[in-house]
């Protein structure tokens, strides 16, 4: 494969940036965090922030990652006519809506600065390549786990860091009883996906990536208890009003659009959990 027909990956050392490369090594060319000069017309774009709580800390952290320096490398990309640019965006664009599944369709109206600076992201982006004659596809990601993301948080991958906690008998705090609605689709479906949107679907469009099955926290915290005799208990709590504002109660995605390019998900939900499971005892036995 020549290297203009390779994917040039950015942001390739992220969660899922990093379970792509590892996938389809013979396929990519990856660039380093400084640098930002294109090697290859077809772009997939990883970078990005990872959650709502960085207004705590680091007010300008959204802002700079998911907003300036997507700015940078799209004004490397504008030389070249033949660039598609593949944005890796999120489920979070659409914020709180009550039109469920959620289709591409769907009007977005997004709280807290990461959702926010990810729709922004995404309509600076289709307004940049109209501009200057460059193409683009938008993938909206549902909730991506799997194993073995060492930064997983109640914040950040929070059915890995929580299957661990139940795994290893932690009682853990649940909001809205767990009856918050998620669609999950294991980090390999996930790029499988990505690969499959690159070769087939057509430009400038945006594409929801998600498995289109909504499931209950409860209901999957119940299947891990069953399957592992965990003694964890779960303690059912208000979430705390930040949570409230920038948080969704209820989200799933309309895949239709996905399936009809001849997507459907190798890695069952029961699938998943149970390789959740073995990666956190086998963990436990490597820290004991």
């Amino acid at each position: 494969m020549s290297s203009t027909n390779k994917i040039n990956i950015f942001g390739g050392s992220g969660f899922i940036g990093s379970k792509f490369v590892d996938l389809y090594r013979d396929e990519v060319i990856v660039n380093s965090r400084e640098d930002y000069e294109p090697q290859s017309d077809n772009i997939l774009y990883f970078i990005s922030t990872v959650d709502n709580y960085n207004i705590w800390d680091n007010p300008q952290l959204d802002i700079e990652t998911n907003l300036t320096l997507l700015i940078d490398v799209l004004e490397k990309c504008k030389k070249n006519k033949n660039t598609v640019f593949n944005f890796i965006s999120s489920w979070f664009v659409y914020g709180k809506t009550k039109d469920l599944p959620a289709h591409e369709e769907t009007h977005c109206n997004p709280t807290g600065f990461y959702s926010i600076t990810k729709r922004a992201a995404e309509q600076l982006l289709s307004s940049y390549c109209e501009t200057f004659g460059l193409n683009y596809r938008i993938l909206r990601l549902c909730n991506v786990y799997g194993a073995q993301d060492k930064k997983a948080s109640a914040k950040k991958n929070a059915l890995q860091f929580l299957v661990s906690e139940v795994v290893n008998n932690q009682d853990i705090k649940l909001y809205d009883r767990g009856e918050n609605i998620r669609d999950f689709m294991h980090v390999e479906d996930i790029c499988r996906a990505i690969r499959l949107v690159i070769e087939k679907m057509p430009l400038n469009e945006i594409i929801n990536v998600g498995s289109g099955k909504p499931h209950k926290i409860i209901d999957l915290m119940n299947y891990v208890k069953k399957q592992t005799g965990s003694t964890s208990a779960f303690d059912f709590i208000e979430a705390p009003s930040f949570h409230q504002i920038v948080q969704i109660k209820n989200m799933y995605l309309d895949a239709s659009k996905l399936q009809k390019l001849g997507f459907s998900p190798r890695i069952s939900i029961e699938e998943g959990l149970n390789k959740l499971i073995k990666d956190s005892l086998q963990y436990g036995k490597r820290n004991s």
